[in-house]
């Protein structure tokens, strides 16, 4: 069975923009009714086709990234929202539970929300059984706030492992008109992150929290050598130190940066990851391939039978224990 970690719902039904758009333009409304016809013409020809025609079987899926925007800074507004999008993404998980388990958006804002971010994570992982959620290191779009490692962060990491359920780090949309949301912003977020991680005690405190960092790590696999270094000069651990609760997603679109990841992180901390449908699609004109196609990238790796079950499979049954009572 091939676990894909990292998928989007980036095809809702309009309803959702329109609730979302009424939202920022100060109204107080209900979303719009959404039947579950609407729903599956959502995904069936859209994530639910490509992983099957590509070899999938199963999907974690959140809602989308980009949309998220936890830069808006009205904390009833980012609860509504966020509640709005993980009831939409349960009630697609609800139509096919054999394809997919979700992971929850939290209502974060620049000041932080966190008793509602708390509250979130209690009700979709601990009561509608999210298997994961979706953590925002950057909720102000412009680097403004405390880093992850922060005293501030804490009562999340908390509950994250009083339920046994991961964070994957991803932003939102970037207010920086330097960085582009999706080809830096993200990656930009994923490798400040990780050097926060290396600086920090944070894993001494929360032993058994789990983060999931994607897109490859962005720059970690390239620079390896950097934070290694860096490590030794400033006193720090050795990065090698945080694969026992930092794990890397495959959502890289081109052979040589697999090949990279899969060189530097050992398999036992990557996962199998498409991110689709999100940042990039189409078909690479040099190979074919669609850009998000990862399995095809994983399949010209260099992996025995034992790595290659830990990346399609088992390392996302150890980092999301929520999948294994479903797809064991």
């Amino acid at each position: 069975m091939i676990i894909d970690v990292h998928g989007h719902y980036t095809t809702a039904p309009p309803q959702l923009q329109a609730f979302r758009d009424a939202q920022l333009a100060g109204e107080r409304t209900t979303m719009a009714p959404v039947s579950d016809d609407e729903l599956r013409a959502s995904v069936e020809n859209n994530q639910l086709r490509v992983l099957r025609e590509r070899g999938g079987d199963v999907m974690i899926f959140s809602p989308k990234a980009s949309g998220m925007e936890h830069h808006v800074p009205d904390p009833g507004v980012a609860t509504d929202w966020a509640r709005a999008s993980n009831d939409l993404v349960h009630r697609v998980v609800g139509l096919y539970p054999q394809t997919f388990a979700a992971v929850a958006q939290l209502p974060q804002t620049p000041e932080g929300n966190i008793d509602a971010v708390v509250h979130e994570v209690r009700r979709t992982v601990g009561e509608l059984g999210f298997v994961g959620v979706n953590l925002n290191p950057d909720p102000s779009g412009t680097w403004t706030g405390l880093p992850l490692t922060d005293p501030s962060w804490f009562p999340v990491y908390e509950v994250l492992e009083e339920l046994d359920a991961p964070a994957m780090i991803h932003v939102s949309t970037a207010c920086n008109p330097n960085f582009h949301t999706l080809g830096a912003h993200y990656l930009n977020a994923d490798t400040s992150v990780f050097v926060q991680l290396l600086m920090s005690d944070v894993f001494d405190r929360f032993p058994h929290l789990r983060l999931v960092i994607p897109h490859g790590g962005g720059a970690v696999p390239y620079h390896w050598g950097r934070f290694r270094g860096l490590a030794m000069r400033n006193g720090w651990q050795d990065p090698a130190d945080l694969f026992r609760n930092v794990f890397f997603d495959t959502a890289v679109y081109h052979q040589p940066g697999i090949d990279l990841l899969l060189k530097v992180v050992p398999a036992s901390n990557v996962l199998f990851a498409s991110e689709m449908l999100g940042a990039v699609r189409g078909a690479d004109p040099e190979t074919g391939i669609e850009w998000d196609d990862t399995l095809r990238y994983l399949d010209g790796a260099t992996l025995d039978d034992v790595e290659r079950a830990r990346v399609l499979h088992d390392n996302a049954l150890l980092v999301y224990p929520g999948l294994a009572g479903r797809f064991a």
